[in-house]
């Protein structure tokens, strides 16, 4: 098993964007991808619980994190709004040591051999999920095919009627 730090040393730069690699995950480690949201405030549980916290990666241009988790859970994250990369998966990732202010950069660093726990992850994603669940709406009806910001039938009718486009003056 190759640890993260070790494969990002061994893979190559890519050309047109200084100090970014293109790195070959799955050889002993897989990655999670969630979106930056969700991903940060895991992140921040993680921490304030005292978790041990493997290499984390901020993709800036696309809003999501990385967090490197020992391979072999793929059916752990089936009720998750995130995506497992594996074996045949590729990532652009900058240098350990250098912030790329464009592309974003570690959040935590590949210094060691250290993973994310995934159960641990997943609880801290999941009370996230928890905590942003949004209530219910009011029992008041509305046809199935309404947009979200149609008036229910509890609202108060519009103050005058708008004129329809074939209504001439």
């Amino acid at each position: 098993m190759m640890h993260v730090r070790e494969a990002l040393r061994r893979a190559p730069l890519i050309d047109d964007l200084p100090g970014l690699h293109l790195l070959a995950v799955g050889s002993g480690w897989d990655l999670l991808r969630v979106t930056a949201e969700p991903g940060f405030l895991a992140l921040a549980m993680l921490r304030t619980t005292g978790q041990s916290i493997g290499p984390v990666l901020y993709d800036r241009p696309s809003a999501r994190l990385y967090f490197a988790i020992p391979s072999g859970t793929t059916d752990s994250w089936q009720d998750l709004p995130v995506r497992l990369l594996s074996h045949g998966s590729w990532l652009v990732a900058p240098s350990p040591y250098r912030a790329h202010e464009y592309f974003g950069g570690w959040c935590e660093l590949p210094d060691d051999d250290t993973l994310t726990d995934p159960e641990k992850l997943r609880h801290a994603l999941h009370k996230y999920a928890a905590t942003t669940a949004t209530p219910e709406e009011s029992p008041s009806w509305k046809p199935s095919n309404a947009p979200a910001s149609m008036p229910t039938s509890a609202a108060s009718p519009p103050d005058s009627p708008q004129p329809s486009a074939l209504q001439r003056s």
